[in-house]
């Protein structure tokens, strides 16, 4: 059932992932991992220890937040904050908000390693009931830092509601874990996911990724990696680094600013080695860590977002996109106006709709376009 809140004080904001498997291919059915129980699948060599609180979760009240008004409706308008007891909303004045009815919520082990772990949102279906679209989140944080909980849990109630399923992963993380295990842990969690799509009613063949920032990164990875559609269905980045060598020039010009500068050396720590004095291995690295030299006809349609305020701009997204043109993939790159970096791009009113809309074109029963 919906809960019905009425807010009169401010929250405080917070600032806010292989192989194909044909459709039915199943494993046996995953079981929910504590966090001191073992591993279901075997997957690649163990992570780091633990991860830290995101630096991209959704901001205030969830996606496309926006002031409340005091009207006393009680459906409230298209993004609209509502506070769902997590400390990742702001809301102002009096308003009255409904929170999505709570999905069904388990965390499960994709790998061996602490960090390979996946949260499921989903919801029960009949015995006949049509097999439902998924969206696989990665979250961001310089592929140093974040966690698939925190600030995405409204994120991904709110999409069950619009009928998807939806998993967020957690991946080893740099400096401890070296390119690519990022993006073998991303391919793993999706992998796993279908191989027990039946547990959560998935089609796994109409998977889409949502990833911010460094997440967007390895979303866009994903869609190009191989043949790209051979693992999803779309992609969504907002704010993704497209190219980690250009995001190390970037943070060694003279204006650059303490975000730029600190993504230069996550860059350093994601490849482990410094460009300006690389050997070949490391060459070979930060190549193979440019998503744009992966581009082939095969590949996943995407939408590429940043905002206009955006530290990772979108520039970064230019040659990938023209890439994908070229290939005759279906792209969008689209900028925020006053925008931004990853999450944060969910403050303008516009952004979620325009995901959704993306969301169901692209995930709708039927072939691919």
């Amino acid at each position: 059932m919906r809960k019905i809140l009425v807010c009169g004080a401010a929250f405080a904001a917070t600032c806010v992932s292989a192989v194909a498997v044909p459709g039915g291919a199943q494993a046996t059915t995953p079981a929910p991992t504590p966090p001191t129980s073992s591993p279901v699948p075997s997957a690649p060599p163990t992570g780091e220890p633990g991860t830290t609180t995101p630096s991209d979760a959704p901001p205030a009240g969830g996606p496309g937040s926006q002031s409340p008004s005091t009207s006393s409706t009680s459906h409230p308008r298209e993004g609209e904050a509502a506070p769902d007891g997590e400390p990742d909303g702001t809301v102002t004045a009096q308003a009255v908000m409904v929170t999505p009815e709570l999905p069904k919520f388990r965390t499960y082990a994709y790998g061996k390693g602490p960090s390979q772990r996946v949260d499921a949102y989903w919801r029960e279906a009949g015995p006949r009931a049509t097999p439902r679209p998924a969206v696989l989140i990665l979250h961001g944080g310089y592929w140093l830092s974040g966690d698939k909980g925190g600030g995405w849990k409204y994120f991904a109630r709110r999409l069950t509601e619009e009928g998807f399923v939806v998993m967020s992963a957690n991946y080893r993380l740099a400096p401890k874990a070296q390119w690519p295990a990022q993006r073998v842990d991303s391919l793993a969690a999706l992998t796993f996911i279908k191989q027990h799509a039946r547990t959560w009613n998935v089609d796994p063949r109409r998977i889409a990724v949502i990833g911010s920032s460094a997440g967007g990164h390895l979303a866009t990875q994903l869609g190009t990696f191989g043949t790209g559609t051979a693992q999803v269905r779309g992609v969504i980045a907002m704010s993704p680094p497209i190219s980690p060598y250009l995001a190390y020039q970037t943070g060694g010009k003279p204006a650059a600013t303490p975000s730029q500068q600190k993504l230069r050396q996550a860059v350093v720590d994601l490849v482990q080695c410094v460009p300006g004095a690389a050997s070949k291995d490391c060459w070979d690295r930060l190549e193979d860590a440019d998503t744009s030299t992966h581009v082939s006809a095969g590949d996943a349609p995407m939408l590429l977002m940043h905002g206009s305020d955006d530290f990772i701009p979108t520039a970064q997204s230019a040659g990938l996109a023209g890439g994908l043109r070229a290939a005759g993939v279906p792209v969008t790159v689209k900028t925020i106006e006053g925008g931004g970096h990853a999450a944060h791009l969910l403050e303008d009113g516009n952004t979620y709709p325009t995901i959704l809309s993306w969301l169901k074109n692209r995930l709708k029963a039927g072939p691919p376009e």
